[in-house]
């Protein structure tokens, strides 16, 4: 009975969100300037004032003829900081891509942590942020077996998304 209470607990407090991310970055190198995009669509459920848990699966192109990517990454959300109007917090993730196009054959691995920062708009809307990356990514392009381990940073203008939650 004791299980039952808590979890009738855990669903009375829960709340089911949808939305996600878009992403935009340009890279100039002299002759050759490259225009990426990301499309994050993203689902989550809220299982109390803290804690959350959710998917972002999507798409990443670029304007001339370059990689294509998709990803899917499931992650826990940790919120550390929250008052009537913003949150911060903190998703701890783990995302698997691939990327393709234009000779590119490669899978990627990610395990890490992402910052973000989330501002209610209305009852039901919030305008939510990540800002960069800490963590360990993992590549391996599967034309050569040539294998690339990353551990570290990552807090460049090309590591920030922006997007809208819609909490029912």
């Amino acid at each position: 009975m004791t299980l039952v209470a808590a979890i009738m607990a855990v669903g009375v407090n829960a709340q089911v969100f949808v939305g996600g991310g878009i992403g935009f970055a340009n890279t100039d190198n002299g002759d050759n300037d490259v225009t990426t995009f990301k499309f994050l669509p993203e689902v989550g459920y809220t299982f109390n004032d803290e804690w959350s848990g959710g998917v972002v699966f999507g798409w990443e192109g670029a304007n001339k003829g370059m990689k294509k990517e998709w990803t899917i990454s499931p992650y826990a959300r940790y919120t550390f900081l929250k008052s009537n109007v913003i949150s911060a917090f903190l998703d701890g993730c783990v995302g698997y891509s691939h990327a393709y196009n234009a000779g590119i054959d490669a899978d990627g691995f990610s395990l890490g942590v992402k910052p973000g920062l989330a501002v209610k708009m209305g009852q039901h809307v919030s305008f939510v942020t990540h800002i960069g990356f800490f963590g360990y990514n993992h590549l391996k392009d599967n034309n050569t077996d040539e294998k690339l381990n990353n551990w570290g940073v990552d807090l460049d203008g090309n590591n920030i998304t922006f997007g809208l939650y819609y909490n029912f």
